[in-house]
């Protein structure tokens, strides 16, 4: 049996850390926080109790704090180990982590994680960057945190592609979450539809606009009508910005992403019903934090 270190036990990490075990592969977990629901009480004892080669799954915020992380593991761990980056870091960092776990013979291999906080129930969407053998190696890895069925798990590309598909991924997020907010906040304007919750949830069977976002959506409506008790603010967590960044330098237009990052970022002091589906979406599939009226 495999069994992998997961530093990070937040909302994705524990989840991803209880469906690892439950498909049979063996989990130490750390986290900072003693509150937490770790196994060790330190890196260096995650690094000790786990089995030569050792595999190391990082899922902390992204920046300072994965920074932290993969510099100290560069210095406790051996010629051999393998570090998976399972956070939403920026793809330009993925070479220069690997180049400072590769001084040390450590592998590296970046993977983007799709799911939120239902992703250990349903499975996660998973685009790994990396070397091919390292990919082999954390195959069983995958198959567990992925849905069953042939689809859910990508090898992108080397090192970095991962992290760069995940960052499309949530570009294309972003543009999808905004046009069905245009589309309610359209519907709650006229004074045609007497029932615009009601729509959106009919669009649930047969449309062309089906799909897990809409279900989402309708969810959100029958909890809460209207979405009223949600405030018209909506977060932008940086992943829209590095995709319109990517575009410019690569001369793609990205009008529709570009477009509704402008808005989530406008939204800070703003009245708008389709934000307000924005915020109600994050929360339903990320449990991310949101602004409530009261």
């Amino acid at each position: 049996m495999i069994t992998i270190g997961m530093i990070g036990l937040g909302r994705m990490g524990a989840r991803m850390a209880a469906r690892l075990r439950d498909h049979g592969i063996g989990v130490i977990g750390y986290d900072a926080s003693p509150d937490s629901p770790r196994d060790v009480a330190s890196l260096a004892d995650l690094v000790a109790a786990l089995p030569r080669p050792r595999i190391v799954w990082v899922m902390v915020p992204a920046g300072e704090a994965t920074d932290g992380v993969i510099t100290t593991l560069s210095g406790v761990l051996d010629p051999g180990d393998l570090v998976v980056d399972g956070g939403n870091s920026r793809y330009t960092v993925d070479q220069s982590h690997a180049a400072l776990l590769g001084d040390h013979g450590i592998r590296f291999v970046d993977v983007g994680t799709s799911g939120g906080v239902w992703g250990g129930e349903l499975g996660y969407a998973l685009m790994a960057g990396g070397d091919a053998a390292d990919i082999a190696a954390l195959r069983p890895v995958f198959e567990a945190l992925k849905p069953e069925g042939p689809d859910g798990f990508v090898h992108a590309g080397p090192v970095g592609a991962g992290h760069f598909a995940k960052m499309v991924h949530n570009g294309i997020e972003y543009g999808m979450m905004q046009a069905l907010g245009e589309g309610y906040a359209l519907l709650k304007a006229s004074s045609l539809v007497s029932d615009p919750d009601a729509v959106v949830a009919s669009w649930r069977s047969g449309s062309v606009v089906r799909g897990w976002l809409l279900d989402l959506l309708a969810d959100a409506t029958r909890e809460t009508p209207g979405l009223t008790s949600y405030a018209p603010r909506a977060d932008e967590s940086g992943e829209a910005r590095w995709t319109v960044a990517a575009a410019l330098e690569l001369g793609v237009p990205v009008p529709v992403i570009a477009t509704s990052l402008y808005d989530r970022q406008a939204s800070q002091g703003g009245e708008d019903d389709a934000v307000r589906v924005v915020s109600a979406l994050r929360r339903q599939f990320g449990d991310h934090p949101t602004a409530f009226e009261g």
